[in-house]
């Protein structure tokens, strides 16, 4: 596992799952809550601490700093804004996730932290050239991000606002960002190969966290 010291991860998962019939965080994936897989995912990857905004459900979580928001009905934007503000000071940027994309792995947490070291503040992965989740953030743009995080906002707009500033990170060949919306969704994606299974490298916009 590669340990980044300056790269924090931030996990929402607050929502209650209305079209699942429970809380997402708590859905099991492969023998495994998403929320613990996508703890898991941002730790191999190479982020610590990891951070996880929950809401409609409070459950323990292993080897992550859990914040409550008590206003996730009111949209992701305002878990994002709470999953920010607890950022530790020494965080010089933070990879965002959100809880229901599973097939998401840890190769893509990397390739965020390499384009991060080789001069982006702020990158995006990308899937067959379309930037979908994580995301990373410089410390510099955190403020201005959370301004824009409003109702079910998240990232989405400041990232749309500064494309110029934007380094898209393909990982195709490491994640699939289908989320888990429905029953159905869960079912589907349990079938076949799983590309967040690939090993995490060892040297190395419109849909992104909201």
């Amino acid at each position: 596992m590669r340990i980044s010291t300056g790269t924090a991860g931030l996990l929402l998962a607050a929502g209650e799952g209305a079209r699942f019939g429970m809380p997402k965080a708590e859905i099991e994936f492969a023998g495994e809550r998403l929320v613990d897989r996508a703890v898991r995912t941002l730790r191999e990857g190479g982020c610590h601490p990891v951070i996880v905004v929950l809401g409609a459900t409070l459950v323990q979580v292993r080897g992550a700093v859990v914040v409550h928001n008590a206003a996730w009905r009111t949209g992701m934007g305002s878990s994002l804004r709470a999953g920010l503000a607890a950022l530790p000071v020494e965080a010089e940027r933070v990879v965002i996730m959100l809880v229901d994309q599973p097939r998401i792995g840890p190769g893509a947490v990397a390739r965020l932290i390499e384009a991060a070291h080789a001069g982006a503040s702020l990158a995006v992965a990308t899937y067959g050239g379309r930037p979908r989740n994580p995301v990373l953030i410089a410390r510099e743009h955190v403020a201005a991000v959370a301004g824009s995080a409003v109702g079910d906002v998240g990232a989405r707009e400041f990232l749309r606002a500064n494309p110029g500033l934007v380094t898209q990170v393909p990982c195709d060949d490491v994640g699939d960002p289908a989320d888990i919306d429905t029953p159905h969704d869960l079912a589907a994606l349990s079938g076949g190969a799983d590309p967040a299974a690939a090993p995490t490298e060892s040297s190395s916009v419109s849909d992104s966290a909201g």
